[in-house]
């Protein structure tokens, strides 16, 4: 994607089209207070949003990506607007991401449980279905 300038603004279609998404998603990420964009035109009806907000959307679908929640990605990006004391922001990123990464441990070993248990079952059918197929065998012969 190109560098933007500073005074560049972005419609919510223009932002739809660049990251693949609805417009109805940009105004869910909007209600959800991770975009801020200005408003112009009757009634202030149409949304300006700047190149700030462009990035919190690019982090926002990163974060989603990696699986976090909504609020955690609100979470993570606000700490990129404050004051740029990068230890807290970084610790903070660490707790979050830690716990994340714990979260889906769990669901992968709870996963590898659920497959030995289908491995399981299909070996049991396997062995039932050749030992009626046998049987079955068997009794033409007879």
């Amino acid at each position: 994607m190109a560098a933007t300038h500073p005074n560049t603004t972005y419609t919510i279609s223009d932002l739809a089209r660049e990251f693949d998404l609805t417009t109805r998603a940009i105004r869910f990420y909007e209600d959800m207070g991770l975009l801020q964009p200005a408003r112009s035109g009757p009634g202030g009806r149409n949304r300006i949003y700047s190149p700030r907000d462009r990035t919190r959307l690019k982090l926002t679908l990163r974060a989603k990506r990696l699986g976090l929640s909504l609020t955690e990605a609100k979470d993570i990006i606000e700490m990129y607007d404050s004051p740029r004391d990068t230890g807290p922001q970084l610790r903070k990123f660490l707790t979050i991401l830690a716990q994340h990464r714990q979260q889906l441990e769990e669901q992968l070993a709870e996963l590898q449980a659920n497959l030995d248990e289908v491995r399981t079952h299909e070996r049991e059918a396997r062995s039932l279905l050749a030992r009626l197929e046998k049987d079955k065998a068997d009794k033409v012969r007879a």
